[in-house]
């Protein structure tokens, strides 16, 4: 039986890491400490995930947090494992504004606690962290747009896929959040390089699944579809709700996380999204949400749009499916 460590195994897609592998016989050690109730209150809590993960008898639930960096290489130190997937984080740009210590302690300590934890004890085994596309901060922005009628769109030839992995990360405003994640990515990326530790940066557009806690900081699909069924109203927060978000399911993220962990590479990077044919609008999105449930969706624009946010983003996926030709959405 091999053995897997997942961090943030109570959320989106360190849930469906316990599911996936463990439905392949492997036995898992979830990490994790509810710190998404802390952060978002009783909407973001994720004790229900637990609660159902706890069912499998391939799962222990590790009441860890990774900030305590005695208590992760005291942890890493006590199980032999053939991956680690790390999936815990501070996920929200306006809550890092008000919470920076919290932001950067979770997203670039608690990832560094781990990286050395995991070198100190198992360098041979593949790590996979969960970065994300704010480690570009606004620079996608500054790629020419046309104006649609639902929705922005590039109109630049060059991105006509999307956005590649070596796009530029620095020169631009990425929120608090998205500097604490350029730090936890680069440090991903230098434990492969620099110590030869097969190592990968999955820098995931907007993840979504039926695990998600989805509150107004974060979560947008998940959020979006709340407010509907609810009769909640969304608040818009500027570009005309044309902005665009390519989306991907929590179960194509984990199957290529997979095919990763079978044929790992060192300090990789891997723009994962949804791609063009899975990219909507805000607007576009609350058309057809209204489709599905019949109910009219109840909307606030604000001018203002959040600092360092994208106006347009798609993932060009050609890397990944270059390197791991049998991946594809399920």
């Amino acid at each position: 039986m091999k053995t897997l460590v997942v961090t943030g195994s109570s959320g989106l897609i360190g849930s469906e890491v316990v599911s996936f592998f463990s439905s392949l016989g492997w036995k898992i050690y979830g990490i994790d400490n509810n710190m998404r109730a802390d952060f978002f209150g009783p909407q973001g809590d994720t004790r229900w995930n637990q609660s159902r993960l706890e069912l499998n008898p391939n799962f222990k639930h590790i009441e860890l947090d990774i900030r305590d960096r005695r208590a992760v290489l005291d942890f890493i130190k006590s199980v032999k494992y053939d991956a680690l997937v790390h999936t815990a984080a501070q996920p929200s740009h306006d809550l890092a504004a008000s919470r920076p210590f919290d932001d950067f302690d979770v997203n670039a300590v608690g990832t560094l606690n781990l990286l050395e934890a995991h070198r100190l004890n198992n360098p041979e085994a593949p790590f996979a962290h969960m970065s994300t596309n704010k480690v570009y901060g606004d620079a996608p922005n500054e790629i020419k747009l046309k104006e649609l009628d639902k929705r922005w769109d590039y109109d630049d030839p060059n991105y006509k896929n999307g956005i590649k992995e070596s796009f530029r990360i620095d020169q631009s405003k990425h929120s608090l959040f998205g500097a604490s994640k350029v730090a936890g990515d680069i440090m991903v990326q230098e434990y492969g390089r620099y110590f030869n530790i097969p190592t990968c940066c999955l820098r995931g557009g907007c993840l979504t699944g039926p695990n998600h806690s989805g509150v107004e900081l974060h979560g947008f699909l998940s959020y979006l579809i709340k407010c509907n069924l609810e009769e909640r109203v969304y608040k818009i927060f500027g570009y005309k709700g044309k902005q665009v978000r390519d989306n991907i399911h929590s179960y194509d993220v984990v199957n290529f996380i997979f095919h990763f962990l079978q044929n790992p590479r060192c300090g990789e990077v891997y723009n994962i999204g949804g791609g063009r044919d899975n990219s909507i609008s805000i607007l576009e999105a609350f058309d057809l949400i209204s489709s599905i449930s019949g109910k009219e969706m109840k909307y606030e624009y604000l001018d203002q749009n959040r600092q360092g946010d994208h106006i347009c983003y798609i993932s060009d996926l050609t890397k990944m499916k270059e390197h791991y030709p049998g991946w594809d959405y399920v």
